[in-house]
């Protein structure tokens, strides 16, 4: 094994990747898990993506846009595609991707069906590790779909483990492998083990395409594949060539005998709508491999997509390898394989190396193992996205002639070609704005240059609406999500400082700039009275309120929103923030600084008024913050049901060093002229004018006493305060619904700690009663400043009613605490996150296979929604890593905010 360096081996090339620009990036786990059912490949007249292409359509139908596949890899323009296809001799067609229910299948929206895992990945893709679980019996396609949409919103989901399809482990675990030699040299180690009391056939087809950049556009030069039989130890049994126009050539080696297998990447026109057969369409691998039909495949063996076909019976707990290299066919004349396993052994060393070293400082080997498997599943889920709004907008006129009114008309701007992070790979296979801002956390912990990278992605002009609106996400780039990202750039900066770099001024100015355009849009766009009262819609909380807050009420009117308004907070701090941090560079930020706490004091002030009728959001006799509801005719509603949006005002909160006062004098003098003028005001927003602990500033929008009232409510298990973290709503609604009933409509709202039981914003998620993680670490985030100002004396009860007391850092502790309980083993050996399905608890082969769902149940912990949400749940290894980082003693002596602490690594 190589010699520890005195930094890891992996850190080094992300060093060369940042100042020599050497591409170890250029290779990656880029193809999306699902292209058929998006947005992008929707040209319906009704707008119903998942009917217009859908599952059963993608193995014979050419994607526009992308492309998808089994832990695949491809360029970072996703020229060249690679990906596992598997045949177990009884499924009816190709695994040549994941299957799920589409939105009306599923009894809770959308959800994939498989079980699938990314154990592991460096930051540079030098070392992958994928797992796949394949069933040795057939698929059951039409039990999953059957079952799920006859049951009711009620009713549990039908799983793929209840259908007995893995009874008596008749099964394989196939393990894919990636190694880079170089940043373009790449070796595949595939491995199937047999896990079954019985010998059992598999195919493995290692399927090598390009994407489909030619059809339909004139002049495109057309990419080709083509078989070149063995010539000795350099090419081991044969190659497939592969050459493009852009991309160059590549070839990829196959180590033992093997049959290839070739078409093209073109829609079986035949099969779908009855024309003429006309070539060898993409389906043409899965008609050969699955019917038998040998005129399905090109016999001169050339084309656009090619399979490297292997068959074998593997024995009862036995296991297959093959091996492969995929290389630019100019590589010098090495021998394929001759290094190949001294080349993998040395490349997980140095994927050991870097974890270590990252997590060395955490307690246990549980911790080591979450940590590692949730940074794994954010690395794993890079995307490239491809999108041409114009073009598209233009097709669909075309093709099912539409004005220019269709869904997401007003973004013809937008031209993307990236790799972005996304959420789930599967459920959510586009960019979401919000979601994106948290994962540069977690991201910035093993990657911090590709962390800032996509916040600068999302923040050009490319996505960033003229008017200054950041796109939401794909179904509906115009919806609104909270405004994190300057939050988002302050942690990146404040963990480039932990890792020794020098302050990266251009991206901090860059960031300040696009998001003043994006924060004068809020002020214009979102506040209808000109009172510094906030909307914004949904603002990514789905179905938490009576409504859907993203369309026109049912009585006419609109809503003064709690969330929308504390978000508003929020982000004038964070860009007070950001001035101050580019005043040091530049003093003509200073007037900047001015701005936005103007802004901050007066946007507090707005969530703080009562109103001239006792109507404001804050309610003084329950202690906490409502939606309120303003009708055309004059008349008002607070609706006192308590959730997070409630919550949202406490997380507004900011704290400064003493030096904030000595080098801002004029900031202070501001915010007392401010108060001077609304005296009303001095003692129900946080003491801007009192020094706290260590002469520290606090911009809050709760003084002491709403803090504490807050709080009680918040740390009540009665209420927010689960085993597993901060619930989305308040229990007290499961026996006391929250109901609303008046002119002319009608809701009810009842505290649902699993999945939600209506069909608001697709059913397929729920925030009246689950743990969310992003709000979970905001409050976090929020407790810890709080404790830099008030320090040790200031104590709660925590729980509500138990007489423990507690200082805001020990709260913040016993919080992120729950929070790990999700996923970390108990004293019984059991994960939270996996609630009662046993093979996942008990199995030795399951139960160390960590899934990162998108939200918990609120009262066990068990894991809802999106399966393989790594993305903002991801946060759960720099919670963790904070956790282990942080004590009382430094939280007090700093007041650099928690969630932004060291990476723990040099980088």
């Amino acid at each position: 094994m190589p010699l520890p360096a005195q930094k890891p081996h992996e850190s080094l090339r992300l060093d060369d990747a940042r100042t020599s620009r050497i591409p170890w990036r250029k290779w990656g786990p880029y193809l999306s898990e699902r292209q058929w059912g998006t947005v992008r490949e929707d040209y319906s007249q009704d707008g119903n993506a998942w009917d217009y292409f859908s599952h059963d359509q993608s193995r014979s139908r050419a994607y526009r846009w992308g492309e998808d596949g089994i832990a695949g890899i491809s360029d970072d323009q996703q020229r060249l595609c690679f990906s596992l296809a598997l045949w177990n001799g009884q499924d009816p067609i190709l695994k040549e991707r994941m299957f799920g229910l589409t939105n009306s299948e599923g009894n809770h929206g959308e959800d994939v069906k498989e079980y699938y895992f990314y154990l592991d990945s460096t930051p540079t893709h030098s070392y992958m590790k994928y797992l796949y679980k394949y069933p040795q019996a057939a698929y059951p396609y039409s039990d999953l779909v059957t079952t799920n949409r006859g049951r009711t919103r009620e009713e549990m989901e039908y799983e793929l483990l209840d259908t007995g399809v893995f009874n008596d482990d008749r099964y394989f675990d196939v393990f894919v492998e990636y190694v880079k030699a170089e940043p373009e040299d790449i070796l595949i180690r595939i491995t199937a083990e047999n896990r079954g009391p019985a010998e059992a056939a598999l195919h493995l087809l290692p399927t090598f395409w390009f994407r489909n950049t030619w059809t339909g556009h004139e002049g495109a030069l057309r990419p080709a594949l083509f078989w070149q039989k063995g010539a000795g130890k350099k090419f081991g049994s044969g190659v497939i060539r592969a050459s493009h126009a852009e991309l160059g050539d590549y070839e990829l080696v196959a180590e033992d005998d093997v049959e290839p297998l070739f078409c093209d990447n073109e829609t079986n026109r035949e099969r779908l709508y009855k024309e003429p057969r006309e070539g060898f369409a993409k389906d043409g691998i899965n008609d050969y491999v699955v019917e038998g039909k040998s005129t399905a495949v090109n016999p001169v063996r050339t084309g656009t997509k090619a399979a490297l076909h292997y068959h074998f019976v593997v024995p009862a707990k036995g296991r297959k390898t093959i091996q492969l290299r995929l290389r630019p066919a100019t590589a010098p004349g090495v021998e394929a394989f001759s290094s190949f396993a001294g080349v993998f052994d040395t490349r997980r060393y140095e994927a050991d190396e870097y974890y270590g070293a990252l997590t060395r400082h955490l307690s246990s080997d549980d911790q080591r193992l979450v940590v590692r498997q949730a940074l794994a599943g954010m690395l794993w889920s890079k995307q490239f996205y491809c999108y041409d709004l114009d073009l598209w907008l233009s097709e669909h006129e075309s093709a099912r002639g539409i004005n220019g009114s269709g869904r997401n008309a007003d973004w013809a701007h937008m031209v993307s070609h990236d790799i972005f992070s996304m959420p789930d790979k599967w459920e959510y296979p586009w960019f979401a704005a919000w979601d994106l801002a948290f994962h540069t956390l977690p991201l910035g912990l093993v990657d911090l240059d590709f962390a800032k990278s996509q916040l600068d992605l999302i923040l050009r002009s490319a996505y960033v609406h003229p008017n200054g609106q950041v796109p939401a996400y794909e179904w509906n780039f115009g919806d609104v999500n909270p405004p994190v990202h300057a939050w988002a750039v302050i942690a990146l900066h404040r963990q480039e400082a932990a890792a020794g770099r020098e302050p990266d001024y251009e991206f901090l100015k860059n960031a300040f700039q696009k998001l003043l355009m994006n924060f004068t849009w809020w002020v214009n766009r979102k506040d209808a009275s000109g009172r510094n009262v906030f909307q914004g819609g949904f603002l990514g909380l789905d179905n938490i309120g009576a409504f859907d807050r993203s369309s026109p009420l049912p009585m006419g009117g609109y809503l003064e929103q709690a969330d929308g308004t504390a978000w508003m907070c929020f982000f004038s701090q964070t860009m007070l923030q950001l001035a101050m941090l580019l005043t040091e560079e530049d003093g003509s930020y200073t007037e900047m600084v001015l701005k936005f706490i103007g802004h901050f004091l007066a946007i507090a002030a707005a969530l703080n008024d009562i109103g001239p009728n006792h109507d404001g959001m804050w309610d003084e006799q329950d202690g906490f913050y409502y939606d309120v509801l303003r009708l055309p005719n004059g008349a008002s509603e607070r609706l006192k049901l308590r959730t997070v949006v409630g919550l949202l005002p406490l997380c507004a909160t900011t704290v400064f060093e003493e030096d904030f006062g000595r080098q801002h004098p004029e900031i202070l003098n501001r915010a007392r002229i401010f108060l001077e003028r609304h005296r009303d005001l001095r003692d129900k927003i946080g003491p801007v004018e009192k020094r706290g602990f260590n002469n520290r500033t606090l911009l809050a929008v709760l003084n002491e006493d709403k803090l504490r009232r807050v709080l009680k409510r918040m740390l009540d298990e009665e209420e927010f305060l689960s085993d597993y973290g901060i619930r989305s709503i308040s229990k007290q609604h499961k026996d006391h619904p929250y109901i609303f009933d008046q002119w002319g409509a009608r809701s009810v709202v009842e505290y649902l700690p699993a999945e939600s039981n209506t069909g608001m914003f697709g059913g397929n998620s729920n925030w009246r009663g689950p743990i969310w993680m992003p709000i979970n670490a905001l409050i976090i985030r929020a407790l810890y400043h709080f404790y830099q100002y008030y320090g040790d004396d200031f104590r709660v009860e925590c729980p509500t009613g138990s007489g423990k007391m507690m200082t805001l850092f020990e709260v913040a502790y016993e919080i992120g605490g729950r929070l790990e309980n999700i996923f970390l083993r108990d004293e019984k050996g059991r994960r939270a996150v996996y609630g009662g399905t046993e093979k996942f608890q008990t199995d030795p082969l399951w139960r160390d296979l960590v899934l990162f769902y998108e939200y918990f149940h609120g009262d066990n912990g068990a894991g809802l929604g999106a399966s393989h949400q790594t993305g903002w749940t991801g946060l759960i290894a720099t919670l963790i890593h904070m956790r282990e980082a942080i004590t009382p003693q430094n939280a007090l002596e700093t007041a650099t905010p928690a969630l932004a602490a060291s990476a723990g690594i040099e980088q």
